[in-house]
């Protein structure tokens, strides 16, 4: 378990909404506390990448006040996770421009994402740097380079794999955490209404 973590993310959700969002069908928070378990899980699982175990225990936590409320218990169920449902957590997301994406069989939210930072129209010569990139990542930590691609354009991205490459793998498993829990901040915006009372957005 990582501590001290949540509160930083319920942060980053204020942050994060100040950007572009992307275009989708959008449900409001009274149709997600009405749902029933299934229903509910279909709808947020596009949230997280892999098995969809943060929704279903999220689904117990109802109903949310706010949308912020929402996010708040979302991550406070990812962090309070053993560190190896964490690297489970993060072994489901795909390599920023590996086969899945080069083979155009990425989820529409990881589309999407990498498609905003740049990633969709590289070079070759980029496109091989961000697989020697990607495999010296995976051979050090054990888990693909996790980053919000949205907050980031492919200058940054390499230049975050050159950093994150001197971490630790304990160090490199709370700075994905947080990655992730800011890739969840813009799909939930994206998904979910505003509830146009606390949400800063």
């Amino acid at each position: 378990m990582l501590a001290g973590t949540t509160a930083d993310a319920t942060c980053v959700f204020v942050v994060l909404m100040k950007g572009c969002a992307m275009t989708t069908d959008q449900i409001t928070l009274q149709e997600i506390n009405s749902f029933d378990q299934s229903h509910f899980i279909e709808a947020l699982s596009p949230l997280f990448e892999g098995p969809p175990w943060i929704v279903e225990e999220a689904w117990q936590r109802r109903p949310f006040a706010t949308r912020n409320d929402l996010y708040h218990n979302l991550c406070t169920i990812m962090y309070a996770a053993p560190v190896e449902q964490h690297v489970e957590l993060l072994r489901a997301h795909p390599d920023l421009v590996g086969r899945a994406a080069l083979a155009g069989t990425l989820s529409p939210s990881s589309t999407g994402e990498q498609a905003a930072a740049g990633l969709a129209d590289l070079s070759p010569e980029e496109i091989a740097t961000f697989t020697r990139s990607n495999a010296a990542y995976a051979e050090r930590f054990g888990f693909p380079f996790v980053i919000c691609a949205r907050e980031n354009k492919k200058e940054s991205i390499l230049a975050g794999f050159a950093s994150r490459l001197q971490h630790t793998r304990e160090q490199e498993i709370a700075i994905a955490l947080g990655e992730v829990a800011k890739i969840c901040a813009l799909r939930l915006h994206d998904l979910v209404q505003s509830d146009n009372i606390t949400d800063s957005l």
